[in-house]
């Protein structure tokens, strides 16, 4: 239960989602990943995976839109949720560091070793444990990084 973790954890993660130029969101998944066709770039899709997650601060639900390509079972072409994306599940407890927007969050993936900004933090998703252990980011793949410039 997210009623055990410590406030410390919390503390801790925000903190470090703080200073990767990131905002916090702890909560429960109420509807399953889904899959959504994206854009091309470079001849690679970038889809994404979108699921809704209800904040333990405000009670409210936000569409966490993931993108693919940081997910490391991502095959250009396949048109699923990719590993280890899938294995997220209604109920399951997760955190996102990323940037917020009007009724969700995006940019919840690494970025690519570039110095994290407000516009490009170096973002997360991660399964929370019922015993309040925090899981390794579903998003720090970076085999696509080539399609982005960097600074």
């Amino acid at each position: 239960m997210l009623a055990s973790l410590s406030f410390g954890a919390f503390a801790d993660e925000a903190q470090e989602c703080q200073a990767a130029s990131g905002t916090l969101i702890v909560g429960r998944v109420v509807s399953a990943p889904t899959f959504k066709h994206g854009v091309f770039r470079k001849g690679v899709e970038l889809s994404h995976t979108h699921l809704t997650l209800r904040s333990d601060t405000d009670g409210k639900d936000y569409d966490v839109a993931v993108d693919n390509v940081f997910a490391s079972g991502y095959q250009q072409g396949a048109k699923v949720v990719p590993a280890p994306l899938d294995s997220i599940e209604v109920g399951d407890a997760l955190e996102a560091c990323g940037i917020p927007f009007a009724g969700g969050m995006h940019w919840v993936h690494n970025n690519c070793g570039d110095t994290p900004t407000p516009q490009e933090p170096n973002g997360w998703i991660k399964k929370i444990a019922a015993d309040g252990g925090i899981g390794p980011n579903l998003e720090d793949g970076q085999r696509y990084c080539y399609l982005w410039s960097h600074r």
